[in-house]
């Protein structure tokens, strides 16, 4: 019996295929690698994801914040507020590639993988997590030495413009 236009499937969000799902070791590769470019939330959520784009254009200014302090170019305070939103956005990426490895696998399955084949995390996943615990604190604790540093410093040549 041939189907009528009022018979056939209606296209549109309700017949669209189910979403492929997402590797959870993809997932926390690209946030440890990529992650303050937003490649992780590219993968998960699309092109469309403000968040994603919001890390890319945090990391851009951060490298500009951190050029200008170098050749000293531009408003120290405006450089500075771009070095810490690209600071904030490689720490943030390090924490979402902990925050992810460490979800647990049916959780993971439910929300970015209710089609797929069930993920099993393995030693990569581990390594991962363990990598950015050491290389995002390492990071956090270095950029907190440096601000304390300048700041100090910067008060001991106000402190000698006083006494002079």
């Amino acid at each position: 019996m041939p189907t009528t236009a009022s018979q056939a499937p209606a296209l549109g969000a309700d017949a669209r295929r189910p979403a492929r799902g997402k590797s959870k070791l993809i997932t926390v590769a690209l946030a440890f690698l990529f992650g303050s470019l937003g490649a992780h939330r590219f993968y998960l959520k699309g092109f469309g994801d403000k968040f994603g784009w919001a890390h890319l254009l945090a990391t851009l200014a951060g490298a500009i914040g951190i050029a200008s302090l170098v050749t000293g170019a531009g408003s120290t305070a405006l450089n500075w507020t771009f070095a810490v939103a690209g600071g904030t956005s490689v720490i943030a990426a390090f924490l979402t590639a902990i925050v992810f490895g460490l979800r647990p696998d049916d959780r993971w399955d439910a929300r970015y993988n209710a089609h797929g084949t069930p993920t099993r995390s393995g030693w990569p996943v581990v390594i991962l997590v363990i990598l950015s615990l050491l290389i995002g604190t390492g990071l956090l604790m270095a950029g907190l030495a440096i601000s304390f540093q300048t700041f100090f410093e910067s008060q001991v040549e106000a402190a000698k413009a006083l006494s002079q």
